[in-house]
């Protein structure tokens, strides 16, 4: 209990250090949303002193309110869970976005870092345990694939899987022209078929970390003492690599697939762009393009949940998977 206590308190602290800068960086940007909208106003009419202030007031950036005011009335409604109204998708509120899109960005960008993370880890596993085979073999290309900048590995897959032999779609979610979203058969065959190539691009650009870590994990792992004791003792090859050598070799690359999931929403940007994905990144783009304070805090609060979230998981897990970590405390 004092283990969980101190690693809640740590957590909750961490939370309003990141809520509080979520909302003072984009009050530091360049640019005035208020101003923004007041120009696309302005094209069908004048636009009159209370129309400013009511702007003002439904987007919370009243000139005549202090900085601190404004801040107690961010945390206000946070507590409530009122995120503001979206410019860029003006009048539609901020929750309406995110819950538009973020479910396009966790099936797509996690399930493919979850895969990454699978395949990486069992081939690092096979290749540490037989060095010198063709699994251990595969390193040097993976990690060529991964130091490869991910804008330019994606359009090489698109010109060759999407325009030179056309095997999968260039962009979009769906087949907006022959399906309706929903849970039917053929909607999610169209999501998975759209989806598949980004999905490729992100696993084969992060699979060589994955493997090249547990490999040397692995490598390590094998010199230890308690390894040559289980050898002794007579115990099979098998048992050997999964329950002493796999599971102790595997704790850091853990605690790294936490932060990767928590920077599931962050790192879905460049991915969404390329493709032309209809998820969160794709709004995160159009919020700062906008000066959309309120939309960029929502999804910002998503990113800081989520990563914070990640790593209290792995915190715990790591509790209960190496209990050396609970004597520390």
């Amino acid at each position: 209990m004092r283990y969980l206590g101190q690693k809640l308190a740590f957590y909750a602290v961490a939370c309003w250090a990141a809520l509080t800068l979520n909302f003072l960086i984009p009050r530091l940007m360049p640019g005035n949303p208020v101003d923004l909208m007041l120009s696309k106003l302005a094209t069908k009419g004048p636009v009159t002193p209370s129309t400013r202030a009511a702007i003002e007031a439904m987007l919370g950036t009243e000139s005549n309110v202090s900085l601190w005011r404004q801040y107690l009335t961010y945390l206000q409604q946070l507590g409530s869970g009122e995120l503001g109204t979206s410019i860029a998708y003006f009048p539609t509120p901020v929750s309406t976005v995110i819950g538009q899109t973020l479910p396009w960005t966790v099936g797509l960008i996690g399930l493919a870092a979850v895969m990454s993370f699978l395949i990486g880890v069992m081939l690092g596993r096979a290749a540490g345990w037989r060095r010198g085979s063709w699994v251990d073999n595969l390193i040097p290309f993976t990690t060529m694939l991964q130091s490869v900048p991910y804008f330019w590995l994606a359009l090489l897959l698109l010109f060759l899987l999407g325009s030179t032999w056309p095997v999968f779609p260039l962009s979009g979610g769906y087949d907006v022209y022959s399906v309706s979203p929903g849970w039917s058969l053929a909607f999610l065959q169209s999501v998975l078929y759209h989806g598949a190539l980004p999905a490729l691009t992100i696993v084969l650009s992060s699979i060589g970390g994955w493997m090249l870590g547990m490999r040397n994990m692995m490598v390590s792992t094998l010199s230890e003492d308690y390894i040559l004791t289980a050898e002794a003792k007579g115990l099979t090859p098998r048992r050997i690599r999964s329950r002493y050598a796999a599971r102790n070799a595997v704790l850091p690359s853990i605690s790294g697939f936490a932060i990767s999931l928590g920077f599931v929403v962050a790192g879905s940007i460049v991915t969404e762009a390329v493709f032309s994905y209809p998820g969160i990144g794709s709004a995160l783009l159009l919020a700062v393009g906008n000066n959309d304070y309120a939309l960029m805090q929502g999804v910002f609060l998503i990113i800081t949940l989520a990563v914070l979230g990640a790593n209290l998981l792995v915190d715990l897990l790591y509790g209960v998977i190496d209990p050396r970590t609970r004597a520390r405390s």
